[in-house]
């Protein structure tokens, strides 16, 4: 079972779990803390409709994968326990996921071992319908990440590198629903979707986990005299420093639902980090009956901004893709929608 290691991005990655699971083939995806890999796991297991067991290796013992050392009868054997015997015992499709497997000790990889590939411990055989996929950090992201034995590694039938993508994060920070002005932000500023740094110092930066908490923040409603020191708190001082400025903007902009309005007559802003505030607060009111004058307002702004406008309001409200406004969009800028 040869191993290759290859960057994917979160779509990609979503695909092809939702082809080798079934296939039962065992599957590594590393990456840097944050990037999703954990939830885009979890999130293509239960759309494949399994049931999925999360386990822990970093905190696991050896015996936790070999058994319950047992004398009885004259007989000494190791009793499985726990999610060892949940995956022996197994009748539906389920998927055993190692969490953080890079920082389990040698002597749990070495148990995990015969799981993976001989899909048997100590006599006792792994039901057909488990497969197995692994998470972790890399080595160069302190993470406790000490390395994969060597073994462990050709377990895997491949093994993914997952790295961010905006055009990705942003249809997924659409559909959870995170605040249109930090979305628009991360458009602005895509840097800071993923500007991870490993560091001694006990504070975070930002990465896609970190900029979700601080959507979460916001939801919570955090007073304006604290969103500074909130957001340095959640994802660094840098990402405060520009979002709060950015959000100084978005709190000036004309009003979204006046521009819907009078699509033709609303003024179009010359200044992208206003461009940027605009289209996202539009994108989120968008829907069946104002489509026709939102596309009508895309028409008026720049081939980038339109273009974003409209993909973010598809994300966002996906009803409008059966418009004739919508379709009829799309046949004039079918060159850059490929």
């Amino acid at each position: 079972m040869k191993t290759s290691s290859l960057q994917i991005k979160p779509s990609q990655l979503s695909e092809v779990l939702k082809v080798m699971v079934p296939a039962g083939l065992p599957i590594l995806v590393k990456g840097a803390p944050g990037v999703g890999k954990s939830d885009i796991i979890s999130q293509s297991v239960q759309s494949l409709g399994y049931d999925i067991i999360i386990e822990h290796p970093a905190v696991s013992d050896p015996t936790d994968y070999k058994g319950m050392p047992y004398v009885g009868n004259g007989h000494a054997e190791f009793l499985p326990f726990g999610s060892l015997r949940k995956i022996i015992n197994a009748t539906k499709p389920t998927v055993y996921v190692m969490d953080d497997v890079g920082q389990a000790a040698n002597s749990v990889q070495a148990a995990l071992m015969q799981l993976i590939l001989a899909r048997r411990v100590n006599g006792n055989r792994v039901a057909d319908c488990v497969t197995f996929l692994a998470a972790t950090n890399r080595h160069s992201d302190r993470a406790g990440v000490s390395g994969l034995l060597e073994p462990v590694k050709s377990r895997f039938a491949a093994i993914f590198e997952l790295i961010t993508d905006l055009e990705d994060w942003t249809k997924w920070a659409l559909q959870a629903n995170l605040p249109a002005e930090l979305i628009a932000f991360i458009r602005f500023r895509p840097n800071f979707l993923h500007n991870f740094t490993p560091t001694n110092e006990i504070k975070n930066s930002p990465c896609p986990r970190t900029i979700a908490n601080a959507g979460k923040l916001m939801a919570a409603g955090i007073p304006p005299s604290i969103e500074y020191q909130t957001f340095a708190g959640a994802a660094g001082e840098e990402f405060a420093a520009e979002f709060c400025g950015f959000l100084k903007i978005f709190r000036t902009l004309p009003n979204p639902d006046l521009v819907i309005a009078s699509p033709l007559t609303a003024e179009v802003p010359s200044d992208p980090a206003t461009l940027y505030a605009l289209c996202g607060a539009l994108s989120r009111r968008v829907k069946k009956e104002n489509i026709d004058n939102l596309v009508a307002y895309a028409d008026r702004l720049p081939e980038e901004f339109s273009i974003m406008l409209i993909t973010d309001s598809a994300n966002s409200n996906k009803e409008i893709i059966e418009t004739s406004a919508y379709i009829t969009w799309c046949s004039k800028h079918s060159t850059y929608m490929i």
